[in-house]
């Protein structure tokens, strides 16, 4: 952390954020949102006539499948840019700013910014990922019948990983 920039922040009323200190305790303080948010995403799967089954993970009534299928790995790896790219679109003038930048790490992406934001904004930039991916496009794919096993499971594999982005939701509030 910059310090300067720290205590000028302060010094204009700013109040930092009580957010844990790493993203191990983030996920972990995450869970129990975590669990909230597949169970939204599984709810709305039934609202559509598509429920999730213990077969859409290859529980089977003669024991339990593995399949490795190269659609899931390159799906999620999209997933992960397109959750991203959600959130880095919504930062005020994203692309002329010299600010806020976007990565992935082995522990999944980021976009960080350091220009000014209005917490309303900031509230529609950490949720809009999970409000699109996870509520709105299974709600009108299942409503057109092409909701399919493995987008259920990219989208519920997107449910529970904007667990962390809907504590930071909270704790903004």
């Amino acid at each position: 952390m910059n310090s300067q920039r720290h205590d000028s922040l302060k010094e204009n009323n700013w109040v930092q954020l009580k957010e844990p200190g790493d993203i191990f305790s983030a996920i972990v303080a995450s869970l129990p949102l975590m669990i909230l948010n597949l169970m939204l995403t599984i709810a709305i799967f039934a609202v559509v006539q598509q429920p999730v089954t213990l077969a859409d993970f290859g529980i089977v009534q003669d024991g339990f499948q593995i399949n490795i299928d190269l659609r899931i790995i390159v799906g999620f790896l999209i997933l992960l840019i397109f959750h991203e790219l959600l959130h880095l679109i919504l930062v005020p003038d994203f692309v002329s700013s010299k600010k806020t930048y976007a990565g992935i790490t082995p522990l999944g992406g980021f976009v960080y910014s350091e220009e000014e934001i209005q917490r309303s904004r900031y509230l529609m930039i950490t949720i809009a990922p999970f409000l699109i991916i996870s509520v709105i496009i299974p709600l009108v794919l299942g409503v057109l019948g092409i909701l399919s096993q493995p987008l259920k499971i990219l989208i519920l594999l997107n449910s529970m990983a904007s667990s962390v982005d809907l504590l930071t939701f909270i704790l903004i509030l």
